[in-house]
């Protein structure tokens, strides 16, 4: 398989996984906000983006970096 594509399948492969973690973060997130109440509507759309933020940058490397070494044979 050529190597360009390899990794356009890895790019794919990752961003689907890593973008389905940080939706699932921020929904539990805003699930629980609502579940304890008591807080306004600017904190807790505030820190679901603060959350998927965060859980982005966390996962985007990790998820990326399992991929590559599953999908290259490496380790």
């Amino acid at each position: 398989m050529d190597p360009k594509a390899i990794d356009k399948e890895i790019a794919r492969k990752s961003a689907f996984v890593y973008l389905a973690i940080t939706a699932a973060a921020a929904l539990v997130f805003l699930f629980v906000s609502n579940l304890l109440g008591g807080y306004p509507v600017v904190a807790k759309v505030g820190g679901t983006v603060w959350v998927s933020i965060l859980t982005l940058i966390v996962t985007m490397p990790l998820v990326t970096s399992r991929f590559k070494r599953k999908l290259k044979g490496i380790g």
